[in-house]
């Protein structure tokens, strides 16, 4: 199968989106995707789906600190490939990795101060971007001690013109949604390569929340010389990564932006050993997969015809995000996925709750997830919101013998399962937004 890609002028001075686009090369790769497996503990497994899930409990830490930074031994240097899924995660997930599961916590904690530098004061001047400065702001969510330095925040622009009362105006404007950050020298030495990491928060604001509705499938189109009508993904996801502003000063699309970034810092550090590390939760999960699709349809990561960087995905509670025809090209690019999700989290159900990967017959018109899935089961919850909570997945992955009471804070006000209902219950009077009619019949069952 042909495989084409992108050369792209890396003038820090240049968009390289605005370049022209060059054949290069053609070649094949496979991928093979692994089973839902668990993390093992010595109590009696229960059966969910008919897979084995863990079934645990446990408190959410409050905050994110410099302590709760793992930081894996010196051997982490020699096995990051295996690590990072060049062997697609086999026999290190069940039972799971010491290494790997630092690495998972690792990752995730990145994902958690986006949440935490994320601006939802409407008063403040920094209303829907981030808190703090490039500089600072590992240090102000306390990652100080992470190795890794911001280099780009990256904004995205939700294309939702529709109005509807009592919720946020949809009106194209960038958000905050995610930074991109690469290891320091001191890091990279301990590390074994230079890692370029991408990470992306979940959903917040309102018209993010109507774009995870959208779940109509829609040609992904990337790659300018090969379209792939074939490969679809979901139509909000597609939006969020690819619309901007709209005007001629206005702030770029997501992808635009992350390209760019990507490109610059693997020129910058292209004579050392690189790593490309993708991660997000919910929704931010979905757009850090198309980000490494993108990655590799372009051919960004590829250094020559037998070498290539890889390219992983940490995916939190993520959901489905394209059709068997993305999976499908995602494995033949050598795309990397592991996906950490809970069994009762109905958003790793999404889109495609009926018809997925379990339906064959129906081919493209179907979703299906890409990668590894390590499951993970909260149970005897309290409050329903912890079964997507970002903090809780951590909490379980750091100490998996705890079964008390969880006790989630939340999250500068917000309650998954009640903002979605509010979104929906106001949807649902109106006639014109049957997407979204759809939608409440999934999440209000």
């Amino acid at each position: 199968m042909a495989s084409s890609s992108v050369a792209m002028n890396l003038n820090p001075n240049m968009n390289p989106l605005k370049e022209n686009w060059v054949d290069a090369f053609s070649g094949q790769f496979s991928f093979s995707v692994g089973k839902a497996v668990t993390m093992k503990r010595k109590r009696k497994p229960t059966s969910v789906n008919g897979r084995l899930a863990v079934s645990s409990v446990v408190n959410a830490p409050e905050a994110v600190s410099a302590k709760m930074v793992s930081r894996p031994s010196s051997t982490l240097s020699r096995v990051w490939r295996e690590i990072q899924g060049s062997n697609n995660w086999e026999d290190l997930l069940e039972p799971l990795d010491p290494l790997l599961r630092q690495e998972i916590i690792r990752y995730g904690e990145f994902v958690a101060a986006c949440y935490k530098a994320f601006d939802l004061d409407p008063a403040s001047k920094r209303y829907l971007n981030c808190k703090y400065g490039k500089k600072n702001m590992l240090r102000e969510v306390g990652l100080v001690n992470s190795g890794y330095e911001v280099t780009k925040y990256i904004y995205a622009t939700p294309d939702i013109n529709i109005s509807i009362p009592n919720i946020q105006n949809g009106s194209c404007c960038g958000r905050w949604i995610g930074y991109a950050a690469v290891a320091s020298d001191e890091e990279a030495r301990r590390l074994g390569r230079r890692d370029i990491l991408i990470t992306f928060r979940g959903t917040v604001t309102n018209p993010e929340w109507i774009a995870n509705f959208m779940s109509s499938l829609t040609p992904a189109r990337l790659d300018p010389h090969n379209p792939r009508p074939e490969v679809k993904v979901e139509a909000g996801f597609l939006s969020l990564y690819t619309s901007d502003e709209g005007n001629k000063f206005g702030l770029g699309s997501c992808r635009e932006q992350l390209l760019y970034e990507v490109s610059r810092l693997l020129n910058k550090y292209k004579n050392e050993e690189i790593s490309i590390t993708l991660a997000g939760h919910s929704m931010g999960s979905s757009l850090a997969l198309l980000l490494a699709y993108d990655i590799a349809e372009l051919g960004l990561n590829r250094v020559d015809s037998r070498q290539e960087i890889p390219v992983t995905v940490f995916s939190f509670a993520g959901p489905r995000v394209g059709n068997w025809g993305f999976k499908h090209r995602c494995e033949e690019l050598g795309v990397k996925v592991l996906r950490i999700a809970n069994v009762n989290d109905p958003i790793t159900k999404l889109p495609g709750v009926v018809f997925n990967e379990n339906f064959r017959v129906f081919g493209d018109s179907c979703y299906a997830h890409v990668g590894v899935e390590l499951a993970l089961d909260f149970f005897k919850m309290k409050n329903p919101s912890c079964v997507h909570d970002l903090e809780t997945y951590i909490s379980l992955l750091r100490c998996p013998g705890n079964d008390r009471t969880p006790r989630i804070e939340s999250r500068e006000g917000l309650d998954f399962v009640s903002k979605a209902k509010e979104l929906l219950l106001v949807a649902q009077n109106f006639n014109t937004l049957p997407w979204i009619s759809y939608a409440c019949t999934i999440w209000l069952a």
